[in-house]
């Protein structure tokens, strides 16, 4: 997977996205793979009336109903699991231990990143840990295929089509390549990021002019900490439950078990 771009696109695609997503919803939802092709040619005459062009229109018409999408959204069982049980579940004291390492061999990165960001090393591994394995593993799935799936989808369709119309403009401006692979849910590189989410705070962390997500670590975690910026990180401030930060974990992801976890293992971390 590719995910290579020039910083200051970013910013274009970004504020086209509200516009080019308010056109979409007309397009039929449904719930089998039965109406999906009827669905997606109705969704390429809207999107192309949104400004979306030649390959991102040839990838869109190149994806398949992603049947394995679906099974992996309807069955999110280890967000119902304790938090013992979670965090025994997803290697919680490995994430740690492997975590402690990483940020000694990564120290400067880490200061960089804090000093630029204000979010210390721990909960960056914990993160970076938790949803790729440190990047060891990224997903199996065609990522637009995931994507154009779940918009089609009528449980979260509206939600869906706006990233799906996120996705087709990083495949329009090259960031992301027509044939993605990634998480089930459409997710790109070593943390995981939504393709809204690549457009809105994608962080070139190693100065190349270039974000990629998948294969620098750099900009996977830079992305990571302007996230959690963004979504109000105080530089200095706490990050557990209660405290001024945790707030932030929250809008990275919505599972209690998962926010707790992650200010646990990234507080084991920083405390090294």
């Amino acid at each position: 997977m590719a995910i290579l771009a020039k910083v200051k696109t970013f910013a274009a695609a970004t504020a086209m996205l509200a516009v080019t997503a308010s056109g979409a919803y007309a397009a039929q939802c449904g719930n089998t793979a039965g109406g999906f092709e009827a669905w997606k040619a109705q969704f390429a005459q809207e999107a192309a009336a949104n400004g979306i062009g030649g390959g991102a229109l040839d990838a869109l018409a190149g994806t398949k109903y992603a049947s394995k999408t679906i099974y992996a959204d309807r069955n999110q069982k280890s967000f119902k699991l304790s938090l013992d049980q979670f965090m025994a579940k997803r290697g919680g004291k490995t994430i740690a231990a492997k975590g402690k390492t990483l940020k000694r061999q990564n120290a400067a990165l880490f200061q960089s990143l804090e000093a630029r960001y204000g979010v210390p090393a721990g909960p960056l591994i914990a993160i970076w840990g938790m949803e790729t394995g440190f990047g060891s593993f990224m997903g199996n799935q065609h990522t637009l295929s995931a994507v154009a799936t779940l918009a089609y989808d009528c449980r979260r369709s509206e939600y869906f089509t706006e990233q799906l119309y996120a996705a087709l403009k990083l495949i329009q401006s090259g960031t992301l390549a027509p044939n993605a692979i990634g998480a089930a849910h459409g997710e790109i590189g070593q943390t995981q990021f939504l393709p809204v989410n690549v457009l809105k705070f994608g962080a070139d962390g190693d100065g190349n002019g270039r974000i990629d997500m998948v294969r620098s670590k750099a900009d996977a975690l830079a992305s990571t900490a302007n996230f959690l910026r963004g979504h109000g990180w105080q530089a200095g401030g706490g990050y557990q439950p209660g405290q001024a930060n945790f707030a932030a974990l929250q809008g990275w992801n919505a599972a209690s078990v998962y926010q707790q976890a992650i200010a646990i293992i990234g507080a084991e971390i920083d405390a090294n």
